[in-house]
């Protein structure tokens, strides 16, 4: 069976090695696959949005180890939840919510308790080296998920944190950056059936309103179709619309972040909106 383990730990953090440490001598000869670690740290958003761009390609028969925990140590709760293709481990944050329902929503949830499958931990602060990837090994070896602890109810799970776009009375789609990659490319919460239900369509312009900026972005099909200087937005590798320039980050020449409302608007008549495409001015001019 396959683990794959996604945390705000750091890329080179010790604590990613110690957690593997953990699940490779518990399950010796387990494949363990890394989906991330770069999430900002106690960012759980971050790290849900991760998890729901990632589940969809995992094979069957994985465990999924999540650790974004800004409330280790509390009384929050440690789930395993069983869903079709695998289980996910992780703290009851939110975390696990929006991947669990992008793989049809869970069959069982469990509370992780059972001691037997945790280890003797020296402080309360490190749940995922001390109950999480315990777990996950003893779970890669074939134990059932029910020998973790008492089942609950999945209604009672804290719900995801990631935020849906809306139509206000205009017509325009209130929106938010999802996700910036690290070329500054900004993944909005939009999908193009949402565009093409409001009228437009792929070499159509469309207004983004920033912060009580307007600008435009014309709809093309990749980044290279951008002209110099010019705000595009395309449909991302995961099916999302993305605002972004030709090489170079769209997030910082916009002044956005992971978070950042944006508005889209399109002109339901012509759909040809005139205003200025701006460009942007040489660094001391």
């Amino acid at each position: 069976m396959l683990i794959a383990f996604a945390s705000d730990y750091g890329t080179q953090d010790e604590f990613v090695g110690v957690c593997k440490a953990v699940m490779l001598g518990l399950a010796p000869g387990t494949e363990i696959v890394d989906l991330g670690h770069d999430v900002p740290a106690h960012d759980v958003r971050a790290g849900s949005l991760l998890l729901v761009r990632s589940v969809q390609y995992l094979p069957d028969h994985t465990v999924v180890v999540a650790v974004v925990d800004p409330g280790v140590g509390t009384d929050r709760r440690l789930v395993a939840v069983e869903v079709a293709g695998g289980i996910l481990l992780g703290p009851d944050n939110g975390l696990l919510a929006p991947a669990t329902a992008m793989v049809g929503g869970p069959q069982q949830v469990v509370s992780i308790e059972n001691p037997d499958y945790r280890l003797d931990a020296p402080g309360p602060t490190f749940a995922g080296r001390d109950i999480l990837a315990p777990a996950a090994a003893h779970l890669a070896r074939g134990l059932p998920i029910g020998e973790l602890g008492p089942e609950i109810d999945p209604a009672g799970m804290v719900p995801g944190i990631v935020s849906l776009p809306d139509v206000d009375d205009d017509g325009a789609i209130v929106a938010e950056v999802w996700w910036v990659d690290r070329f500054g490319n900004c993944q909005l919460n939009v999908d193009p059936d949402m565009l093409a239900m409001l009228g437009a369509a792929p070499g159509d312009r469309v207004e983004v309103r920033i912060d009580g900026d307007t600008r435009v972005a014309r709809w093309v099909r990749t980044y290279a179709d951008a002209k110099a200087s010019e705000l595009v937005l395309l449909v991302d590798s995961y099916g999302l619309c993305s605002l972004a320039f030709d090489r170079t980050p769209a997030a910082s020449e916009l002044g956005v972040r992971a978070g950042s409302a944006v508005t889209l608007a399109v002109d339901p008549a012509g759909r040809r909106i005139d205003l200025p495409v701006r460009v942007a001015q040489e660094p001391g001019s």
